[in-house]
């Protein structure tokens, strides 16, 4: 997957982290705010694995 498709997935599974993070607050329902916390953790390591991605392309097209 190229670095740009990772931080758009990542920043989907941000948003869809925090919907579910407020929808377990408003709901009271526990399960559902952990479960919006590991999926907005899910879609900051994909797009920092993005970032990553394109740091490695710049070094590769340097050398």
């Amino acid at each position: 997957m190229g670095s740009t498709m990772d931080k758009v997935k990542g920043l989907a599974n941000e948003a869809a982290g925090n919907v579910k993070q407020a929808a377990g607050k408003a709901l009271n329902k526990p399960g559902l705010e952990a479960e919006g916390i590991a999926q907005e953790r899910k879609g900051e390591a994909q797009q920092v694995l993005g970032k990553g991605k394109d740091a490695i392309k710049k070094v590769v097209d340097k050398a």
